[in-house]
């Protein structure tokens, strides 16, 4: 049972930062199996997937001492193209980091605007929690309530 927490935990954390995992499915098998408790899975989820989004927010705290160097992915124009939106929307784009694609550089760009730790903590903890509750909510529904 461990095992199922801990590989919840990893995938949620992985899905976060930059690697292409998805948490969502392992979320959702873990719950129809029966065998977990569906606090313990929303809690788990949602600290491994914020704690990834934090590992952005990090490496958004120092990218820019790297942007000079060849192998930066992304260069100067699109950066600036990012701040700017970060500065025209603001923290409240933090609700959106919980959205495939688009999520995980928002958590990072939030780091290069150095986005306060407790204002990007609430915001990122409320999306992804929300996220994973709404996903366990429909899922429970569908198998519950069979149309």
């Amino acid at each position: 049972m461990l095992t199922g927490y801990l590989g919840l935990f990893f995938a949620a954390f992985g899905a976060a930062t930059l690697l292409p995992l998805q948490s969502e499915a392992v979320l959702v098998g873990l719950l129809l199996s029966g065998h977990y408790s569906l606090w313990w899975l929303l809690g788990i989820a949602t600290l491994g997937n914020v704690l990834g989004s934090l590992v952005n927010w990090l490496l958004g705290r120092s990218i820019e001492h790297f942007k000079a160097r060849r192998w930066f992915p992304v260069n100067a124009r699109q950066l600036d193209k990012a701040r700017r939106h970060y500065e025209r929307w603001g923290h409240w784009t933090l609700l959106l980091s919980w959205v495939p694609i688009i999520g995980d550089p928002l958590t990072l760009i939030a780091g290069v605007m150095r986005e306060p730790l407790w204002r990007f903590l609430l915001l990122v903890t409320l999306a992804k929690g929300v996220r994973y509750g709404v996903l366990a909510a429909l899922t429970l529904h569908w198998v519950l309530i069979p149309t």
